[in-house]
């Protein structure tokens, strides 16, 4: 594709690396041309804000310097440090490409799109990004920033969440991306997509795009980036039974398949009012219960109650493990039974 409005844009780059100079955060991975440093950012800020995600980036560094001590460690303390950042599978993928950096790479990581590409958890996006941070590839990225600043400038009505609309930014950002210095370009229109053309609110008043944006001159700001609307979300019911006496208590690790792969929690019974059944009611003595809690996920909304109970058939207790509720804290567990632990001591 090629589009006519990118006459317009002939010193693109040079507009936008003098914006960068003057308002880019300082962000630790900006100093550093380590892929394992960047990539481990990268994995951490999808889906999640830089202000969230700083705290774990600093955590895994000191925790695991380089990827042969990620390999090396062992999963459940990989999750135990990524807890509360939710999408687990991040951290999953996290760990399985360390192993392999290490086992097939002699624990260096491929220099080049093509290699990084074929690593587990790594897209287009995030071997975009390490191969021109890192590598200086010539690789525009396209990370959701990026959408809105291009969708807006040039006025794309092609949903950005339909995987035939790449090609029409990846077009346009190859004849906009610097040549020279990919790298800067790449941070520098992701930076202005994510502190100056925002999503709400975007500082059109001072933008150095003004004159030449689409979407400012048609007062259609907030039309841009287009998407198709997502499946609709389904909604299950989680019932967690607290089972144990003095400081023991019963958890139980979830498979490794469905969400919270892996995960620690308590006993779950999944069902709409499921207490209210003859079964339940004569196989479990309820001592208390607590309010319904709602916890949203990507097209999930889970509705949780959690039981002090006792009495308990033996049936409810397969798969679980009695650990001591000191130990808790040790265990990786997913937000919505933290969350609990955090705010409901008086259950435990």
């Amino acid at each position: 594709m090629k589009d006519n409005r990118l006459d317009f844009y002939k010193d693109f780059s040079i507009t936008l690396f003098h914006w960068y100079s003057h308002n880019q955060r300082d962000l630790p991975w900006r100093h550093t041309q380590d892929p394992y440093k960047v990539w481990l950012s990268e994995i951490i800020l999808q889906q999640t804000r830089v202000d969230q995600g700083m705290p774990y980036y600093y955590n895994f560094i000191e925790s695991y310097p380089t990827v042969s001590s990620l390999a090396n460690a062992h999963l459940d303390d990989v999750y135990k440090l990524w807890e509360g950042l939710g999408y687990y599978s991040r951290a999953r993928n996290l760990h399985k490409a360390a192993k392999i950096v290490v086992e097939q790479f002699n624990g260096v990581f491929p220099n080049s799109y093509n290699g990084l590409i074929t690593l587990p958890g790594i897209g287009d996006y995030t071997a975009s990004a390490i191969s021109s941070f890192c590598f200086n590839e010539v690789r525009p990225v396209l990370d959701g920033n990026v959408f809105r600043v291009i969708s807006r400038l040039f006025g794309i009505k092609e949903p950005i969440n339909k995987p035939a609309s790449r090609k029409i930014f990846k077009d346009i950002l190859n004849e906009l991306i610097d040549k020279h210095s990919p790298a800067s370009f790449n941070q520098a229109i992701m930076e202005f997509g994510a502190v100056h053309c925002k999503p709400k609110q975007p500082k059109c008043d001072e933008c150095i795009f003004q004159e030449k944006c689409f979407a400012f001159s048609m007062n259609k700001q907030s039309d841009y980036p287009v998407k198709v609307k997502p499946k609709k979300s389904i909604t299950r019911f989680f019932n967690y039974l607290i089972v144990g006496e003095g400081d023991d208590i019963w958890i139980k690790k979830r498979s490794n398949s469905g969400i919270w792969s892996n995960l620690h929690e308590f006993p779950l019974i999944e069902g709409q009012d499921i207490f209210n059944t003859e079964l339940i009611d004569e196989t479990v003595k309820i001592i208390k219960v607590s309010k319904a809690t709602k916890h949203i996920l990507s097209h999930q909304n889970i509705y949780a109650k959690f039981y002090r109970v006792k009495d308990v058939d033996a049936s409810f207790l397969e798969g679980c493990i009695k650990v001591k509720k000191s130990s808790l804290p040790d265990y990786a567990m997913h937000r919505l039974m933290t969350r609990f632990l955090e705010e409901e001591q008086s259950f435990m």
